[in-house]
């Protein structure tokens, strides 16, 4: 039966199915979390500082691991470091809906990130490998429907799951996921060849960890401690652990990181803007749970359908950018996409506590709008001028500037916001909650207007990366 389904001319969307699983599975994940944060603050009586380290820890870990799986994946095959994303995923999953108290669930997000970095490092090479370039757009492009279905799902299923049952039931629905996405990804994806197995950039993935790790904590520790010595020096150590990464990456004959990919300026400027992105999307993602909840006084399981707004603008646009992108090109989808958002944020910045809650769904609506707009065209851009022998690690690349554009985002809003409340404290609760937040969106709009300056002045096009033959 298997046999026959790859002899199929449609094989390639049977490959597709299989990693969405995976895709659908992770977004879920994201989703379900964000919405049941208020209920797991209340449940583990944990401040905002201390919470933010759920998402925070997932996305670090994955932020941390995604070049070395995408490194490995080029010599033992992307389809069995995919496979096994599953396994580490489900044993994560288990263990944080079982956690006993907010430190051990955090911990236990860190396992599941590692499984969560085996997939998605491997996601968009699978596909870019099955897919010929004239369909190449339109692919991603329906992945960021997939995104999206993932995302719509999250928060009604979330908020219903943890109104009903309890928050620990958004973990363990991952588990049914990941069954089938296993047997997917077993039977269905193609097998590749095991290249052998060269010298490993050991100390390259120990200094990138150790720098991404420090950094984000020193940022974290911001807000709470302000400019001290114990934050200077956690920032200096990860600024100084990404410097000896980049240097020892020039002279590694097999690096991690390969730097070659960069000097071309597609690649470049589309990995820099697709992180800027989420950083500023990450912004308003992080927040609208707690300003629904918290300020508005609504319910857990309507503040999921409310959330709604995102992924189901995001669902509608995405596949059409993606086609719109193979006849016409990428920049004028992404600069508008960019563009959009920019505007977007300013004019949230504007939020209040009497602010009509159809007036905030509908922005978040337009976020959808923004992203749906920019994603597709500008991931097809990136691995576009990929050579195949590389689409592992390019695709680890893209994954993790995606997610440290998501760390980034929750990191500095989290500081600016508790900063501008202490600018308030004359004002009742929810409008220094509403005010604080608006400067926050102000200051995400300029994250955004790098990103359309980026995307409006990149190269239209180039041609494909020589293959650094030390480096493959």
């Amino acid at each position: 039966m298997f046999e026959n389904i790859k002899k199929s001319s449609n094989y390639k969307w049977y490959v597709f199915a299989s990693v969405s699983i995976g895709t659908f599975m992770s977004t879920l994940d994201g989703s379900i979390v964000n919405v049941a944060l208020p209920s797991i603050a209340d449940e583990f009586q944990a401040d905002l500082k201390l919470i933010q380290w759920i998402p925070l820890s997932y996305l670090l870990i994955i932020t941390s691991c995604l070049l070395f799986f995408g490194k490995i994946a080029d010599t033992l095959g992307k389809t069995k470091v995919f496979s096994w994303g599953f396994i580490g995923f489900m044993l994560g999953s288990t263990l944080c809906a079982f956690s006993p108290n907010i430190y051990i669930l955090i911990i236990s997000r860190v396992f599941q990130g590692i499984g969560a970095a085996m997939i998605m490092a491997n996601s968009s090479g699978i596909i870019i490998d099955v897919f010929p370039p004239s369909e190449r757009g339109k692919a991603l492009g329906t992945v960021g429907t997939i995104v999206a279905l993932g995302s719509m799902t999250g928060p009604p299923l979330g908020g219903l799951l943890t109104g009903m049952v309890g928050w620990s039931s958004i973990f363990l629905i991952n588990i049914p996921i990941g069954i089938f996405g296993l047997l997917g990804s077993i039977y269905l994806l193609p097998k590749e060849k095991v290249n052998k197995f060269k010298s490993f950039d050991f100390l390259g993935a120990f200094l990138w960890a150790i720098g991404i790790v420090s950094l984000i904590y020193g940022l974290s520790l911001i807000e709470e401690l302000g400019i001290t010595t114990k934050v200077i020096t956690y920032i200096a150590v990860g600024v100084l652990g990404l410097l000896l990464f980049i240097k020892i990456e020039f002279k590694n004959n097999d690096p991690l990181l390969d730097l070659e990919l960069f000097k071309d300026p597609i690649f470049t400027t589309g990995n820099i803007a697709g992180l800027l992105s989420f950083v500023a999307m990450f912004f308003a993602n992080l927040f609208m749970p707690f300003y629904f909840q918290e300020v508005k006084g609504i319910e857990a399981n309507h503040v999921g359908l409310l959330m709604m707004a995102f992924p189901l603008s995001m669902a509608f646009i995405a596949p059409l950018s993606g086609t719109l992108s193979d006849k016409f090109g990428y920049r004028i989808l992404t600069t508008t996409g960019m563009g959009l958002m920019a505007l977007n944020l300013f004019a949230l910045s504007k939020i209040s506590a009497t602010s009509p809650t159809p007036l905030i769904v509908f922005a978040f609506g337009v976020f959808g709008v923004c992203m749906g707009l920019f994603q597709s065209p500008n991931n097809s851009s990136v691995m576009g001028v990929v050579p195949k022998p590389k689409l592992g690690i390019a695709g680890g690349i893209l994954a993790t500037m995606r997610n440290l554009g998501m760390v980034l985002g929750i990191a500095l809003s989290v500081t600016l916001f508790s900063y501008r409340q202490k600018f308030y404290l004359d004002l009742q609760v929810q409008e220094k909650f509403a005010n604080a937040l608006g400067d926050t969106f102000f200051f995400a709009g300029f994250i955004a207007l790098i990103g359309l300056v980026l995307s409006f002045t990149r190269a239209k096009e180039t041609k494909k990366i020589k293959v650094n033959v030390k480096g493959s």
